[in-house]
């Protein structure tokens, strides 16, 4: 999952909604995942024919932990609040979004709660050769992906 979702995840009101319970994810930066596959190109792809290449951040976070980040680098409170399936459903019922929108929402947080996205891998390194990015420093890579948690 995308280290930029964090703060697309995160109301106005510095909460992060949603039933992933205590479990963790592992999040990953586009930057990253387009490091990779400039570097499976640039090897001409013989090398990983056939191969999924599984990529993920340096550390697997909670939502509480992952609101703490966000919450140190923009500067401002953010909090996790856990919701139930179905209470997770009926709050993005009100975005207007179509139904298997929001279950795709709802179905990504309960992955995290099963455990689905807590495995880390050393892809992003073996491959490019640089340690993969944290959720911190997408954070301060990217202040525009937080910016409507500080009004800046």
């Amino acid at each position: 999952m995308y280290a930029e979702y964090v703060p697309v995840f995160t109301g106005p009101d510095g909460v992060i909604r949603g039933p992933a319970g205590r479990g963790r994810v592992a999040w990953v930066a586009r930057d990253d995942i387009a490091d990779v596959a400039a570097a499976v190109l640039l090897a001409g792809g013989e090398r990983y024919e056939a191969q999924a290449l599984e990529m993920t951040g340096p550390e697997a976070l909670t939502m509480a932990e992952s609101a703490q980040v966000l919450a140190r680098v923009a500067g401002r409170a953010v909090v996790y609040e856990e919701e139930t399936l179905e209470q997770a459903r009926t709050s993005r019922r009100e975005s207007g979004a179509p139904d298997w929108e929001i279950e795709g929402w709802v179905t990504s947080y309960a992955a995290i709660a099963a455990g689905e996205l807590d495995a880390m891998t050393d892809t992003v390194a073996t491959v490019t050769g640089h340690p993969p990015r944290s959720m911190a420093d997408v954070l301060r890579e990217h202040p525009d992906s937080h910016r409507h948690l500080t009004g800046g």
